[in-house]
Formats: structure tokens, sequence, C-alpha cells
């Protein structure tokens, strides 16, 4: 059998894996996508940005954000485990005061989330924070009374009441947003 038959029946079968897979989590989808931003910030994985509040806790969850991860130069020809990096983190200003004060404590929690040493010093840079932006919720119009009978009509076939008032929110989304 030649190489081309050999690629296209194991790219048929790897195909089909991913198909009985089933559904698969966001994060494995964009985290791709992400990965060139993040290395651009001196990240490995874009976990530590994402996990940012869960690992410095609620008081700096909020108030501060890792900007970006300065590693040290390595040496050529050299085995041993690499030098801690300077991680930068973006605070707001009554924040960094208290921050200054626990960061060989946030130190310690960031090393553990790594599992190594990983960071052995935080270069706090006084800037707003980047918010992301936050979607509202459109206001929907209200149905007239055709559109209120036909979708009670279309629900009335189904018994389960959260089911039905599940899919009832659904229809006047739909309705609403189609129908002017």
């Amino acid at each position: 059998m030649n190489d081309n038959a050999s690629r296209s029946s194991d790219s048929a079968a790897k195909s089909s894996r991913a198909n009985r897979r089933g559904v698969r989590p966001l994060a494995d989808l964009i985290g791709g996508a992400l990965a060139p931003a993040c290395r651009k910030r001196g990240f490995a994985t874009a976990d530590l940005l994402a996990l940012w509040p869960d690992i410095v806790g609620e008081r700096y969850g909020e108030t501060t954000q890792p900007e970006a991860l300065h590693w040290p130069r390595r040496h050529e020809g050299a085995d041993e485990a690499p030098e801690p990096a300077t991680l930068v983190v973006r605070c707001d200003g009554p924040s960094a005061l208290f921050l200054q004060h626990e960061l060989p404590q946030v130190i310690q929690r960031i090393n553990m989330f790594f599992g190594w040493a990983a960071i052995g010093r935080i270069k706090i840079v006084q800037k707003p924070l980047k918010r992301p932006k936050r979607w509202e919720i459109p206001t929907l119009r209200v149905l007239n009374e055709r559109e209120e009978a036909e979708l009670k009509s279309r629900l009335s076939g189904v018994e389960e009441a959260p089911l039905r008032a599940a899919l009832d929110r659904l229809g006047r989304a739909i309705i609403a947003k189609r129908r002017k």
C-alpha cells in the first residue's frame, strides 16, 4: 500500500474517533488560539490568567491582573532548573499598598499553583485594570395576542412544567427578535 493511501485511512480513523468523542470543552477548542497571545506576554498557558482570582484570593482577584511574566535568560548548556521569573501585576492604586505587604504570601500561592518555585519576584504596576466588556441582555418586545396564542399552542403538548417554562422563554425570545 502506498503512503497516500495509508495517510488517508489514518486521517479517516482519527476523524471517526473525534466524532465519537462527542462534545468537547470550549477551552480545548480555543486554547490553541489563545496560546500565541499568552506566549507573547511570557505565559506558557492561559491557566494563570484564567484562574487568577482563585489563585490570589478574593481580596486581590478583582483588584489585580497578571500582565506579563519575565523569565531570566538561560545560560548555554545549563541543565539545572530555570531561575524564578518576575511576574508583572497590574494593580489599582489602593490595593497596591496592601499587595506590597502581602507579596510573600501571594508569591507562595502562585508557586503552589505552578507546583514549583516559578515566581521569585512580583513587580507591581499601578494602572487601571482591563475589564472585559459585559454584555447586556437586550430587552425584548412584548408579544402580541396572535404570537402569544401561537406560542401557547406549540407548547400545549409539553407536559413537564420546567421544560415547558424553558421552551416558553426560548420561544418568546425567538419570536420577539424575528417578528417586529
